[in-house]
């Protein structure tokens, strides 16, 4: 089979998930990724990769997302996409050359709507669908904001022939058609040898607005030697060291910190999890993400605060509970990848014997968006 794998390309989560999913595909199937930016610099190096545009947050002051810088940025994308516009139909006509007998999208609109379009089944992959797939057990106060998420992402994303969300936490699926899986690890953080070392490790999505003074203050004063990835910053500065991205690099100190301090993306959350880590969740200004943080004060494996609000106080007061949050871990260690491909590999095969136009009809219906 053609698999055409499509990837949302903000931050690195996703392109994560996908990096462990594609080995296992590949033996099998012919496969091109299409991804945007970040997806695309972490896949590219290992697999045929086309980067395509990205629909994705801006930041405004104190490293929040900006809602009115959001939809300035992503309002042309998002009305090209609607009307299949020009830069719409250049990323079409990159998949019609492809010619793909099925498209799995890991929370990535192009290549849903080039599958629905060209009536080509679909497999949607991801975390964010268990907000519209699934029933939820939002934070306080987020119920109807997660409704309203979930419609959205399926304006976006729109029906898919069989759904699976990857989840650290549980969640009752909607339909038959979805199956919930636990997380898609790497296979670097299976084969990790985790120990509980003496220092920190840090991880922000968007270093470069969310690593705000007060960040930076709280972890000068904690009391612990602190490795930080994800901003623009080299080198050490007293008790903090500021690395730059390295999947291995990332892993192995992951694998040997003492706690994890991060923004509340399910991936990294999963690997902290699955590597006995007592985790403070920093959610950005986003439902999913504070539904991850709720996840992890349900599960006491950890314990969450405001990004923008990140004081002394609360990362003294996690870091004192570091050893019963570390200790609730045992309980949640789950791996997903094996339950993740056999289900890929039963949808593939159910999914192959739909009838589908031929890939010089592909190419030719280009012309007609």
């Amino acid at each position: 089979m053609r698999i055409a794998y499509t990837v949302m390309g903000y931050g690195r989560g996703h392109a994560m998930r996908t990096a462990a999913v594609l080995p296992g595909l590949e033996r099998d199937h012919e496969v091109r990724v299409f991804a945007g930016r970040d997806a695309h610099d972490m896949l590219a190096r290992d697999h045929d990769s086309v980067e395509i545009p990205v629909i994705g947050y801006q930041y405004g002051s104190h490293g929040r997302i900006s809602s009115r810088r959001t939809l300035m940025r992503n309002a042309p994308l998002v009305a090209d996409l609607m009307a299949a516009g020009p830069r719409t139909r250049a990323v079409w006509q990159q998949m019609a050359d492809f010619a793909p007998d099925i498209v799995i999208s890991d929370s990535e609109t192009y290549g849903h709507r080039f599958a629905r379009h060209h009536g080509i089944p679909r497999i949607g992959f991801d975390h964010v669908g268990i907000m519209a797939y699934c029933h939820c057990d939002f934070a306080p106060g987020d119920a109807l904001a997660g409704i309203r998420d979930g419609l959205g992402y399926r304006a976006f994303i729109g029906d898919p022939d069989r759904v699976i969300v990857s989840s650290f936490y549980p969640a009752r699926p909607r339909r038959d058609t979805v199956q919930l899986v636990g997380p898609i690890l790497r296979e670097p953080v299976r084969n990790a040898a985790p120990y509980r070392g003496n220092r920190v490790l840090v991880y922000l999505n968007k270093g470069a607005h969310q690593y705000t003074a007060a960040v930076d203050t709280a972890l000068r004063a904690c009391g612990e030697n602190v490795i930080i990835y994800g901003t623009t910053h080299r080198g050490t500065s007293a008790n903090l060291e500021f690395k730059a991205p390295s999947q291995q690099g990332f892993i192995d100190d992951l694998a040997a910190a003492k706690a994890v301090v991060s923004t509340a993306g399910n991936q990294l959350l999963s690997e902290a999890i699955y590597l006995g880590k007592p985790v403070l969740a920093l959610p950005e200004d986003a439902v999913e993400q504070r539904l991850n943080a709720q996840a992890v004060r349900t599960m006491g494996v950890g314990t969450s605060a405001a990004l923008h609000k990140l004081s002394l106080s609360c990362l003294g007061e996690f870091l004192e509970n570091g050893d019963a949050h570390a200790a609730a871990t045992a309980a949640h260690r789950s791996d997903g990848l094996p339950a993740a491909e056999a289900a890929l590999r039963r949808h593939i095969h159910a999914l192959s014997r739909t009838p589908r136009p031929a890939p010089g009809a592909l190419a030719r219906l280009t012309g007609a968006y």
